[in-house]
């Protein structure tokens, strides 16, 4: 018997690391699963532009992902569906009127700049969709924020063929039109990026999620809650400070973002009061974004800079190793500290 052929090596330096009886692959089922009430919304109110900017997108991040492990000779990894929902993600924070080149681009930089040439997934320091996102952004902005098709909830209320959004009008000139009610804005009678028009799609996907165990509470909450507050407390336009602190969160791709983008295993900590802190920052970013940027949705950014943060959370909020006591967590630092002395 050769013991090195027997040796079994668990690598468990990268993320995700999930304790359950589940793969990645039912994991990322699942996440298509809590997406399925946004998507069948965003097929509803704009039809089979929609589709296609769906399709295009997980089409093309399926291809990439298998032509990269193809040309670079590794094991193929499309099965574990990862890149089915980075696509879908993707898309979702696209209007439907973008053309179908666009996903295809993002897609290219999500799969193989962002997530393949660090490692594959797990490995990736940065959420691939929203790169992708930021990078579109950047490059094509006028194709991805410039007109925002008019849902089919309100073609018989408004004379026109595209709208600015909610959120766009929350931090222009304030003043919020009859149609862009708060129940409407919730339940995604409103322009917008294909998942971000149902607040009520999203939440009912994020609840799917918490009761699965795939996520915790504790980004999503405090990532909203501190919206919420910054924005009651800042005011603006001219509505009452809870109205406007409402329509902060229900509008723009803040749901979308906290429930499935923040949340992302490789990108965000690990530890439940890393994950809050997590939460927050991602919330004061995003609303200092907001605030005092050229750009009204600040989520997509905020997200990105947490993400590039999340490896000091955890290492400040580092887990105690199993079977070590507090009296021998003194015990280290006190030697520790003593093999120092005697350096000096």
């Amino acid at each position: 018997m050769n013991p090195k052929q027997d040796r079994i090596i668990l690598d468990v330096a990268y993320q995700p690391q999930v304790r359950a009886e589940r793969n990645t692959q039912r994991l990322m089922l699942d996440v298509l699963i809590a997406l399925i009430p946004a998507v069948a919304v965003a097929v509803y109110q704009f039809g089979s532009h929609a589709l296609l900017v769906m399709a295009t997108s997980v089409t093309s991040a399926v291809f990439f992902e298998w032509l990269y492990r193809k040309l670079t000779k590794k094991s193929q990894s499309i099965d574990d569906l990862s890149a089915v929902v980075t696509g879908l993600l993707l898309a979702l924070t696209m209007p439907a009127s973008c053309p179908a080149w666009i996903p295809v681009v993002g897609t290219f930089f999500a799969i193989v700049v962002v997530k393949q040439l660090y490692g594959g997934i797990g490995k990736n320091f940065l959420n691939p969709a929203l790169a992708a996102r930021a990078f579109l952004l950047a490059s094509y902005s006028t194709a991805l924020s410039g007109n925002y098709l008019v849902p089919r909830g309100l073609k018989g209320a408004v004379d026109a063929v595209s709208m600015a959004t909610p959120l766009g009008v929350l931090y222009g000139d304030g003043y919020m039109p009859a149609v862009y009610s708060l129940k409407s804005v919730f339940l995604g009678n409103m322009p917008g990026a294909l998942g971000e028009i149902s607040s009520l799609a999203l939440l009912i996907g994020g609840v799917y999620l918490v009761c699965r165990k795939v996520i915790t509470w504790h980004i999503p909450v405090s990532f909203l809650g501190t919206v919420f507050v910054l924005s009651f407390v800042f005011g603006g336009g001219h509505m009452g400070r809870g109205e406007y602190a409402l329509y902060a969160v229900l509008s723009g791709g803040l749901m979308l973002s906290a429930t499935f983008m923040a949340t992302d295993y490789a990108t965000s900590p690990v530890t439940l009061k890393g994950q809050l802190l997590y939460g927050v920052g991602c919330g004061v970013l995003t609303v200092l974004i907001r605030k005092f940027g050229s750009y009204p949705e600040g989520a997509t950014y905020a997200i990105l800079i947490m993400n590039l943060c999340a490896w000091a959370i955890d290492k400040g909020f580092h887990r105690h190793q199993f079977g070590v006591t507090k009296e021998d967590l003194i015990a280290q630092k006190a030697a520790k500290k003593a093999a120092k002395e005697a350096k000096k």
